[in-house]
């Protein structure tokens, strides 16, 4: 069998690469500009490597009877780390990926097909515009996990984008947006507050450290109309090889504070990583 060998190109918004993982056979790391985007295994799609996305993945385990197939609706794409989960787990789910980036998404197409029979169909677009165009009430899950760089585009953090989201989710739908912050958090404060006036139902899932300040990090929001299983999703978390804690109700409440929501026209960008805090050798 002929060695992996990394893959580099320039794509529409940065320098793409793959690179394999020495560790696992038909497994690549992609990363855009020098900060990882994605990992996926060819052979083990429901390997989820990084620990928003293993978050993520528990979420996705737990809105619906497992293996019952749903239809997703996903903002960013990278590498379809997320995608090729739920195709695993969920076979028969549809799924649309929205990806700004159309040269990342033939060069992650190109070098890590998609399965076939996988339902999962790709559309390079802007999210916000895409998000506007779709039908309503045509998903049971969002997922939105969208970086320009290493930080969420404005237009996807205001008001107006949240209800655009709450028009296309199901009554019973969820929202799941991975988002990057730290101390004094008023990026994810705003973020809550913001997706609070159409969801009634709000959980935060972080690692600790990154909830008491420590360092800046990645955390998970969930947004439903309906009450979350809280219980089991913090049982799930905990657990995990990168354990992280659940916040919701008044715990969440008092986390959120004062924060107001973002009205479009003053929509900003969610903060500059430090240096080093997504980067790579």
């Amino acid at each position: 069998m002929t060695e992996a060998i990394p893959v580099a190109r320039a794509v529409d918004h940065g320098f793409a690469k793959l690179m394999p993982d020495v560790d696992r056979k038909r497994a690549w790391l992609l990363t855009v500009d020098g900060a990882p985007q994605s990992y996926v295994d060819l052979d083990e799609p429901t390997h989820l490597e990084f620990e928003y996305a293993r978050r993520l993945g528990h979420v996705l385990d737990l809105v619906a009877d497992p293996g019952q197939p749903l239809d997703l609706l996903h903002l960013g794409g990278g590498a379809l780390t997320l995608p090729r989960y739920v195709a695993a787990t969920r076979p028969g789910s549809r799924q649309d990926v929205v990806e700004a980036d159309q040269g990342l998404l033939e060069l992650v197409v190109e070098h890590l097909p998609l399965p076939d029979g996988s339902r999962i169909a790709l559309h390079a677009a802007d999210a916000r515009t895409w998000l506007e165009g779709a039908p309503s009430d045509s998903a049971d899950v969002l997922v939105a996990d969208v970086f320009g760089g290493s930080r969420v585009p404005a237009h996807l953090t205001s008001v107006g984008y949240a209800r655009e989201a709450g028009r296309v989710l199901r009554d019973g739908g969820v929202y799941l947006a991975n988002l990057a912050d730290a101390a004094p958090f008023a990026f994810l404060r705003s973020q809550l507050a913001t997706l609070g006036t159409v969801f009634e139902e709000l959980a935060l899932i972080a690692e600790p450290g990154v909830l008491r300040g420590r360092r800046f990090g990645n955390a998970v929001v969930v947004a439903a109309r309906h009450p979350l299983d809280t219980a089991a999703l913090a049982r799930r978390t905990a657990a995990d090889a990168f354990p992280a804690r659940v916040e919701h109700g008044d715990a969440l409440r008092m986390f959120t504070g004062v924060a107001r929501p973002v009205r479009d026209e003053d929509a900003v960008p969610s903060p500059e990583p430090p240096d080093g805090a997504f980067g790579i050798g």
